[in-house]
């Protein structure tokens, strides 16, 4: 709600279509391309073991390179709660590729058949005359590099996401 709220606000005051405000801000500070594959009722037990063999294999990657994109960093995301200090380990397999895309992996068990393997697919823009690409389009590589990475294709049996957001 106040999101909504301030967004409302904005446009109160700066009387621009939000398209316009978007773009000078991005203009500003850049744009974050953002997109999550979900593969749906996958084999769990298979999702499971691509999920262990990408920790086992986490050291390994920095240096490779998949797609023209070179890995630059990979680890395991542990959260920590900055108001009672607990901390969450195995939150996600992130893979960095340089400072401007990465891809994390997320294996959810909450479905009502199999698993769901969520992959996260971000890339900062900074340049303006990039930055009104379609999503999917321009987060191709990231999304064919984590894909080949894991192995998906392979292991789990599908060319392509179930859901893309």
């Amino acid at each position: 709600l106040w999101a909504v709220l301030l967004w409302l606000n904005i446009l109160a005051i700066r009387r621009q279509p939000v398209t316009v405000i978007m773009r000078e801000h991005w203009a500003e500070y850049g744009r974050d391309y953002y997109s999550r594959h979900d593969y749906e009722e996958v084999d769990k037990q298979k999702a499971e073991q691509l999920m262990a063999d990408l920790r086992i294999r986490l050291a390994d990657l920095p240096g490779q390179t998949s797609h023209g994109l070179t890995i630059t960093q990979a680890d395991d995301f542990a959260y920590t709660d900055p108001v009672d200090g607990s901390r969450t380990e195995r939150q996600g397999i992130r893979i960095y590729f340089g400072e401007t895309a990465r891809a994390v992996f997320r294996l959810s068990g909450t479905g009502t058949v199999g698993a769901t393997l969520r992959v996260y697919l971000e890339r900062f823009e900074p340049d303006p005359s990039r930055q009104d690409e379609d999503t999917q389009t321009f987060l191709r590589d990231v999304a064919m590099a984590a894909g080949e990475i894991a192995g998906i294709a392979e292991r789990l049996g599908r060319d392509a996401p179930d859901v893309t957001t």
